[in-house]
């Protein structure tokens, strides 16, 4: 897209309603994009009722500040981001150090296998990002499921680049070693 272009919302009615403060509008809105925001929220979170508040939250935020909301990006990529930022807060407010190791090299592989059977369930393979400690089961939803880059996640996260690149090759190799281990324990 280019510099100054705006992107064309097929809500865009409603956009403009929820700047106008339309209430029947805001709820049209939330019905659209609550469900995809909750998944994204619960992914982050890992508690349904956390999930639920971060998702409410986010939406406050979005409808209070939609005033901000130039169009060069979709709505919904828009919201997305402020989820996961208001998720990221909740998960900070836990204490919960989202910065990896001081020492990391300059490249990391992020396109790293994980090496499993492949007959292995898509819900096998949920149950093991679940298991995952908190920040490998961050950088990976946001990469694999989300869809961030590894220059937004760095912004995100407020981390580095390669910081982000060395935590996402860790949650593979971490997330490899349980899906293993979940084979074993059904042969």
């Amino acid at each position: 897209m280019e510099a100054g272009s705006s992107f064309k919302n097929i809500h865009q009615e409603l956009i403009e309603g929820c700047r106008s403060f339309r209430s029947d509008c805001q709820m049209e809105v939330y019905k659209i994009y609550y469900k995809s925001m909750y998944n994204t929220a619960f992914r982050m979170v890992h508690h349904s009722a956390e999930a639920e508040d971060c998702m409410q939250e986010a939406f406050l935020k979005a409808f209070t500040k939609i005033e901000s909301y130039q169009n060069e990006v979709s709505f919904g990529a828009w919201l997305k981001r402020i989820v996961v930022n208001t998720c990221l807060d909740k998960l900070r407010q836990r204490k919960l150090e989202l910065t990896p190791d001081d020492k990391l090299p300059d490249q990391m592989d992020d396109s790293a296998e994980i090496d499993c059977d492949e007959n292995i369930s898509v819900d096998c393979i949920k149950r093991c990002i679940e298991m995952l400690p908190e920040t490998y089961r961050i950088i990976i939803n946001l990469f694999l499921m989300e869809g961030y880059d590894h220059e937004e996640i760095a912004e995100i996260l407020n981390i580095s680049n390669a910081a982000s690149r060395t935590q996402l090759h860790r949650a593979k190799q971490k997330l490899g070693v349980l899906i293993k281990e979940k084979q074993k324990n059904v042969i």
